[in-house]
């Protein structure tokens, strides 16, 4: 699960991360409001949208314009840039040619910036343990500076058995060039993180910049947290802070059905019980010339309402084209998928070609459900006759 900016940081300073002072805003009045009060000569205005890039960024209905993050000197120009902003689409790298549209604003005060890092927290899968990585190159992609100058990147991962201790953090300090009470207080800053990142259940926290200022303090100048979803029952005040919004409608629909359900950009939608299978599925699809609009996984244990609930948000893509049913029966019995199967297919009048393909527990009685149906419904006998079948019948189709 994702989150704001604004949202992010409140979390933080309950972990004594070091913040400038700032507040959310929905109109430009609001925004004038929080300008005044944080009384500075330099405000920034900046977009929450679930993406990054805001500030290079570019608002659809003025693409030559300035980005999510604007400097303003007066409240005045708050005012002029949160109306630019509001209601307004943003594009960004991250958010698709479509952008996303803007309905909140974070108002927060300036500094003077002498040095830009950059810092995040994750989990490593390669060591199984939570790592820093930090670089110099602050307020640039990370993936960029991985690839073209990798020797600027620090990581270190933490021993959960004793978790974040101080000489880590000096190390990183003095990797970054920090010095003097720098080093203390970007120790104390990657502590805070580290029970952060803990405590909260993360997944990610990114820091990007991390600034140090003329005066010489460090602050987390942006913030990104991601949380795993697996834990939110633990953590009923982070759950309410998801923002629907900013969320894909048919994977909140799909979530509520237990359903892991990914929107992506191609024509044959597929519908499949296991991520591995789910995965080969897609990858056969594009070997035969074609490409999947999503990925969507019932699990093992899917009901007949589940797969009607699952068959329906596919069809709600308009970029679907056809459909591909990949079961392997072990927990999950063919019989129960191809009864959802026609139960969808008879409820949301099926207009696309429709291929299945059922092996493992009940394969028999759940192929003989499909052709006594009466629908058009093409059977498949293994995965790449499946999928040379229905990217054919798209083709023939269109």
């Amino acid at each position: 699960m994702n989150i704001h900016e604004y949202q992010a940081k409140a979390l933080l300073a309950k972990f004594a991360v070091p913040l400038l002072k700032g507040g959310v805003a929905y109109t430009k009045d609001e925004a004038m409001d929080v300008a005044r009060k944080l009384g500075g000569p330099v405000t920034v205005v900046k977009a929450q949208i679930h993406a990054g890039g805001r500030g290079k960024g570019r608002f659809k209905d003025d693409p030559n314009g300035k980005g999510g993050v604007r400097v303003s000197k007066s409240v005045e120009e708050v005012g002029a840039n949160a109306q630019a902003m509001l209601g307004h689409d943003l594009v960004t790298k991250q958010t698709g040619p479509g952008g996303k549209t803007v309905k909140r604003l974070y108002i927060e005060e300036g500094c003077e910036i002498k040095r830009e890092l950059y810092l995040s927290m994750l989990v490593d899968r390669a060591v199984s343990r939570i790592s820093v990585i930090a670089s110099t190159e602050g307020g640039m992609d990370i993936e960029t500076v991985a690839h073209d100058t990798p020797e600027k990147i620090v990581k270190q991962s933490v021993d959960p058995a004793s978790g974040f201790q101080s000489f880590e953090g000096r190390k990183i300090a003095f990797a970054l060039g920090l010095s003097g009470k720098q080093v203390g207080a970007f120790v104390s800053l990657l502590g805070g993180l580290y029970r952060a990142f803990t405590e909260l259940d993360c997944s990610l926290i990114e820091i990007n910049p991390l600034v140090v200022t003329a005066s010489g303090d460090i602050v987390a100048l942006d913030a990104k947290m991601n949380f795993d979803d697996n834990a939110l029952e633990r953590h009923k005040e982070i759950e309410a802070l998801r923002d629907l919004d900013e969320e894909d409608p048919s994977e909140t629909e799909a979530a509520k059905y237990a359903l892991n359900y990914v929107k992506l950009d191609g024509q044959i939608g597929c519908m499949v019980n296991g991520a591995g299978l789910a995965m080969a599925t897609m990858d056969i699809i594009k070997l035969y010339g074609s490409s999947p609009a999503n990925f969507l996984d019932v699990g093992g244990g899917a009901t007949k309402e589940r797969v009607t609930a699952a068959f329906k948000i596919i069809l709600r893509d308009p970029n679907v084209e056809g459909i591909l049913v990949n079961i392997f029966g072990g927990i999950m019995r063919c019989d129960v998928i191809a009864e959802g199967v026609v139960a969808a297919a008879r409820e949301v009048n099926l207009h696309v070609p429709l291929v299945v393909r059922l092996e493992g527990t009940n394969v028999d009685l759940g192929k003989k459900i499909l052709k006594d149906s009466g629908l058009k419904i093409t059977s498949a006998d293994h995965l790449a006759d499946a999928a040379e079948k229905i990217v054919k019948a798209v083709k023939e189709a269109n």
